[in-house]
């Protein structure tokens, strides 16, 4: 392979950001929910703290963007995205912002996400 082609097919367990960025997220029952427009990384620790899923609207015009905590997404070779373990309904009232006005990624709202998820927060 050369040297500036991308492989499509992992085989370590590391991935580049690049690569995670547009992934598809599916729920469990194969519908896909949308894709990973980001993720947040803790500056101190290096760890990956939300996915971003960019979710609704037509090309990214109107979308909405949903802080997932990281652990909450699985990989799934066969689908080739995330799986999350939601249905649309409850993506719909998780926590939630526009592009054009992303919240304060402080605890608070760290605490906010990760509870309506029922996982604990770590950080």
């Amino acid at each position: 392979m050369a040297q500036n082609e991308i492989a499509t097919d992992e085989t370590t367990r590391l991935i580049a950001s690049n690569k995670v960025e547009g992934t598809d997220v599916y729920n469990r029952q194969g519908e896909k929910l949308g894709s990973i427009y980001n993720f947040m990384v803790d500056k101190r620790s290096g760890q990956v703290e939300y996915a971003v899923l960019q979710f609704g609207g037509l090309f990214g015009l109107g979308s909405d963007y949903y802080p997932l905590p990281w652990q909450v997404l699985t990989y799934d070779t066969e689908q080739g995205g995330y799986v999350v373990d939601l249905d649309k309904t409850m993506l719909e009232k998780a926590p939630r912002y526009a592009g054009s006005n992303e919240p304060i990624f402080n605890h608070d709202y760290g605490r906010q996400v990760y509870g309506y998820y029922g996982v604990t927060y770590p950080f």
